[in-house]
């Protein structure tokens, strides 16, 4: 399943430019399919002319170290938000050269318009903002992505991959069938929902996130597709949507 994921994924990413943040990014090995290039010391790191900087928002803290690990690993320059992560003043960075494009992480979310961390809001606007499985555990859809909305720039992009409620039969953004029972997952979704979301930590099932966005009436345009997987039982539970949101340039 892992690398049918990196496949729906791949062909968004190389997209990602400019001012970027990201939610959610648990320990971000999806850095890997941004746009990389060969510095002039002869190091493969993610492509300064393409990235120009990169922010993340990351409410848990265990997964810092290995976060840093794979920011480091291609190429950024690490730095830690102190006024929302106050340790993060003592944690060691690699040393990086003048090419390193700054990777900025910042605890928090953005569940909620009056508690965005500052450090966020200083960097805005974005060209980019990328969610990649982690709304699913956002405690406020809606209002996560009123301010994903907010804080891109005019003409920028929203680039996404989540978990999702089955979409309905017959919908016609599904590009993958396999053979899935829609009808009968998604009721079943619906039903197992509040057990999966305590022993998934807070990751919900029957959101219907796709949808959600293309329905927020705010966006120039949506473009995304869903797909029903159909290896295991796992599978079955996690279909997925992805795609891109583009805000109006003026």
């Amino acid at each position: 399943m892992i690398h049918k994921v990196y496949a729906y994924r791949k062909p968004i990413w190389s997209e990602i430019s400019g001012k970027v943040l990201e939610l959610g990014p648990g320990y971000a090995q999806s850095l890997r399919l941004l746009q990389h290039a060969t510095l002039k010391d002869g190091s493969e790191a993610v492509d300064p002319a393409v990235i120009k900087s990169y922010t993340v928002i990351e409410p848990n803290t265990f997964l810092y170290g290995g976060l840093q690990k794979n920011a480091e690993a291609n190429g950024f320059r690490v730095s830690y938000d102190t006024l929302s992560y106050p340790e993060g003043a003592s944690i060691t960075t690699m040393a990086s050269g003048n090419e390193s494009v700054p990777f900025m992480i910042v605890k928090g979310s953005l569940d909620d318009p009056n508690s965005i961390p500052q450090a966020v809001l200083d960097e805005a606007p974005y060209d980019s903002i990328v969610t990649s499985f982690s709304l699913c555990t956002a405690k406020d859809l809606e209002a996560s992505l009123a301010n994903i909305f907010k804080l891109l720039r005019p003409g920028g992009t929203y680039f996404f991959i989540e978990h999702v409620r089955q979409p309905d039969p017959g919908d016609p953004l599904v590009i993958e069938e396999n053979g899935v029972n829609a009808a009968f997952w998604g009721k079943f979704q619906d039903i197992i929902n509040p057990v999966f979301k305590v022993l998934a930590h807070g990751c919900n099932i029957d959101r219907r996130t796709g949808e959600t966005i293309a329905k927020m009436g705010c966006w120039e345009s949506v473009d995304y597709k869903s797909v029903r997987p159909n290896k295991d039982f796992q599978a079955r539970l996690l279909p997925l949507s992805f795609g891109k949101a583009i805000k109006p340039s003026s």
